[in-house]
C-alpha cells in the first residue's frame, strides 16, 4: 500500500444516502498486470447491438476480406454506434447468435474468421488533437464506435455533443469501480495513466469545459498515485479520492458527493452542469483521436473461485466468454453461476458461449460457497433495505405490491427510480431477492408498454386504411358521377 498525503484527500461536499460495504474480492486480480497476449480465437462474434439505441447496419457481405479496425456495420440514427473488425480476416456469416444477456436470446451478429495476420487498416490519427474543433472531436468519437465503458453503453459522442451544446462546467471521470471482483479500471489507471489523462484533456477541449475531476475510491492507492502523477502538470484536472462505499460509482452519488448538487428525479447530470464518463472511455477516446483506432478491444476481469488463474485480459471484442475463462483456467464443475460484470449489478448468464461486447467489464465464475445461498425467510421488517437504498426508496413496499401484481402501485413507490444496485438484497437478513422482483416488474411494465404501442400502432394503421378506403370509394363515386354527368350532357 502506498502512503497517502492527507492533504490530497478530497473532502466531499454532499452526503451520500444509503450504500453498503460488500466484500471486495479484488485481491486475486488487482496486483497482476493486464494480459495483452491473448491468442486470437478461431471466430469472433460481433453483435450489431452493443450499445443503447438502434443496432448498427452491416456494410459488409459474407465472404468479404476485412482489415483490423475496418467498419463492418454503420450506426443508424442519432443514438447508435458502429461496429468495427477486431482483427483482419473474412466475414464468415451474418446470422442470429445468442446475446450476452440473461435471456440468452439470439441477436443479429457478424461472424469474423481471423486470418492470423492481425493487419490494421490505414489509420487516420492526428498529431495535435487540440487543433480539432469540438464538432470534429465528436465526429471522430462517433466514427470510432465508442460507448460508455462503465456498463451503460450509451454512445459517447452523444454525451460529448450534448455537453458541448449545454456548456458543461465540470467533467467527472469515474474511476470508482465499486463493484466487487472487478479491477479492470484499477489496472488501466495504474498502467495507462498518461493515456487516460490525455483522453480527459481531449474531452475537456471537445466540451469547451473548464475543469475535470477524476474520482477514485480510497481503496485504490496505487491507481490514485499513478493518475495524480500523470495529471500533475495539468491544472484543469484534479484527481480526488472518494469513499469506498457501494454504489459510489452511481452517477448521482458521485455528483452529489463531489459538487454538493443533487440531480433531480428523472434528470441527468447535465441538468446541474456536470457530465460523467468512465476512465476506460477516456482511454478509448485518446486512442481514437490520437491514433485513429476504433473501439475493438477492452480489458476484462476474469475472476471467481472457479477460475484457477484470475487476471485482467485485454480481449478482442467478439471473443467468447468461454474462451476467456478457459485461458484463465476455468473449472466448470465448480461453477454455480456465471455473471457478466460485477455480482451486484451484473447480468447472470445461462451459459458462457456468448461474446465479449463493449460493455463487458468482467466475467465471473462463482462457486456455491461464494454465493452464500440460503433459503428465503419471511420479512422481519428490520428496515435495513430502506437504510441501504441509495435512492431513498421503500424496497419492501415495492416488493409487496409486485407480489400482488400491483405494478402501477409499485411505480407509485418509485419503481422507475430504482437503479437495481442490489444493496437492499445484500443487507436483507431474510435473504429476500428484492432486486429480482424489481427487475421482473420493470420488464413486465416494459413489455406492457411495448404491447400497448403495438396495439396503438395497429389501430392507427387500421384507421388510416379505413380512411384510405373511404377516400378511394368517394373518388370512385365522384368519377362515376362526373362520367354520368358528361354522358347526359352529350345526349341529343
Amino acid at each position: 500500500m502506498l502512503p497517502l498525503d492527507i492533504h490530497s484527500l478530497w473532502r466531499g461536499r454532499g452526503k451520500i444516502r444509503g450504500g453498503v460495504h460488500p466484500e471486495s474480492h479484488k485481491e486475486a486480480t488487482a496486483d497482476q498486470p493486464i494480459v495483452t497476449a491473448f491468442p486470437l480465437p478461431n471466430r469472433l462474434y460481433l453483435p450489431l447491438q452493443q450499445h443503447l439505441g438502434q443496432p448498427a447496419e452491416p456494410v459488409v457481405r459474407v465472404g468479404d476480406k476485412v482489415l483490423k479496425g475496418q467498419l463492418l456495420a454503420a450506426s443508424q440514427g442519432p443514438i447508435s454506434a458502429p461496429v468495427h473488425a477486431s482483427t483482419s480476416g473474412t466475414i464468415a456469416e451474418i446470422t442470429e447468435y445468442p446475446a450476452p444477456h440473461p435471456s440468452g436470446l439470439p441477436t443479429p451478429t457478424l461472424v469474423l474468421e481471423p486470418d492470423g495476420e492481425d493487419r490494421w487498416m490505414e489509420s487516420a490519427g492526428i498529431d495535435d488533437p487540440f487543433s480539432l474543433t469540438p464538432e470534429d472531436i465528436c465526429a471522430r468519437v462517433d466514427k470510432a464506435g465508442i460507448v460508455g465503458m462503465g456498463g451503460a453503453a450509451f454512445p459517447s459522442a452523444m454525451k460529448l455533443n450534448l455537453g458541448w451544446k449545454t456548456r458543461i462546467r465540470m467533467l467527472i471521470i469515474n474511476g470508482g469501480e465499486c463493484e466487487p471482483y472487478l479491477t479492470c479500471d484499477d489496472r488501466l489507471m495504474r498502467e495507462r495513466a498518461l493515456e487516460i489523462i490525455e483522453g480527459v484533456r481531449i474531452m475537456l477541449h471537445g466540451l469547451q469545459c473548464p475543469t475535470a475531476l477524476i474520482a477514485i475510491e480510497d481503496n485504490k492507492p496505487e491507481a490514485y498515485a499513478a493518475m495524480a502523477e500523470a495529471a500533475r502538470k495539468h491544472g484543469r484536472i484534479e484527481v480526488v479520492l472518494v469513499p469506498s462505499l457501494y454504489p459510489m460509482g452511481w452517477e448521482k452519488n458521485l455528483v452529489t458527493h463531489l459538487t454538493g448538487r443533487e440531480i433531480p428525479a428523472g434528470g441527468r447530470p447535465t441538468d446541474v452542469g456536470v457530465l460523467l464518463h468512465n476512465v476506460a472511455t477516456a482511454y478509448a477516446v485518446q486512442q481514437a483521436i490520437r491514433y485513429g483506432r476504433p473501439l475493438i478491444s477492452r480489458v476484462v476481469t476474469v475472476s471467481g473461485e472457479a477460475v484457477e488463474r484470475p487476471r485482467n485480459v485485454e480481449a478482442p471484442l467478439g471473443t467468447l466468454l468461454s474462451e476467456l475463462l478457459a485461458f484463465c483456467g476455468h473449472r466448470s464443475e465448480r461453477t454455480a453461476r456465471y455473471v457478466m460484470g460485477g455480482p451486484m449489478m451484473g447480468d447472470q448468464l445461462p451459459h458462457v458461449l456468448v461474446p465479449v461486447v463493449k460493455r463487458t467489464s468482467g466475467i465471473l465464475a462463482l462457486t456455491p460457497e461464494e454465493l452464500h445461498a440460503a433459503d428465503t425467510r419471511p420479512c422481519i421488517r428490520c428496515g435495513r433495505c430502506v437504510s441501504a437504498c441509495p435512492v431513498g426508496l421503500l424496497p419492501l413496499e415495492m416488493m409487496t405490491r409486485i407480489r400482488a401484481g400491483q405494478f402501477d402501485a409499485a411505480v407509485g413507490f418509485g419503481l422507475r427510480d430504482c437503479i437495481n444496485c442490489s444493496s437492499c438484497s445484500y443487507v436483507c437478513p431474510s435473504r429476500i431477492p428484492l432486486v429480482q422482483y424489481f427487475k421482473y416488474a420493470s420488464g413486465e411494465l416494459a413489455a406492457r408498454r411495448e404491447a400497448q404501442q403495438k396495439t396503438e400502432q395497429t389501430n392507427r394503421l387500421a384507421e388510416e386504411k379505413q380512411r384510405r378506403l373511404e377516400r378511394v370509394k368517394q373518388e370512385a363515386a365522384q368519377r362515376r358521377a362526373q362520367a354520368q354527368s358528361s354522358a347526359q350532357g352529350t345526349t341529343p
